[in-house]
This record gives C-alpha cells, sequence and structure tokens, in this order.
C-alpha cells in the first residue's frame, strides 16, 4: 500500500466510507482499522444494493484482495 492510501486511510478512521468490491459490491461503515494488506474493519455496515435499498450487516472484516475502491462517505 502506498503512503498516500494509508495516510487517507488514517484520517478516516473512525469516518463513515464507501468501499467497492469485486462483485459490484457496495458497503458503508465506520472504518474501525485496515492493516497493509487493505484487510479493512467497518462497524455499523450496510450493503447497498443495486435498487437503493440498503441491508444492515452490522460489523465486517473485508479482506484486501476483495477491495477495488475506498472513499470518504459524506454523511
Amino acid at each position: 500500500m502506498s503512503d498516500a492510501a494509508q495516510r487517507l486511510l488514517s484520517e478516516n478512521v473512525g469516518s463513515l466510507v464507501l468501499v467497492k468490491l469485486r462483485g459490484n459490491r457496495l458497503l458503508r461503515g465506520k472504518l474501525r482499522s485496515f492493516d497493509q494488506h487493505l484487510n479493512i474493519v467497518l462497524d455499523d455496515a450496510d450493503e447497498i444494493l443495486e435498487d437503493g435499498s440498503v441491508k444492515k450487516l452490522g460489523t465486517v472484516i473485508i479482506r484486501g484482495e476483495n477491495v477495488i475502491l475506498v472513499s470518504p462517505a459524506g454523511r
């Protein structure tokens, strides 16, 4: 992981983020932690489905190899 990516994620720990995953899945939740492999833990996570509906997931652990994009999310 680049220094810029690590800095951006560090600045957003505790904030709401959007995570796009392989298979066109989109998760939104509060970034609790991450590591150098881009494994991510989200609290209060939701999956945003293709029809715009939201599925509550709670706390999730995402394996880094499935992450395509991480973006700070507006509230």
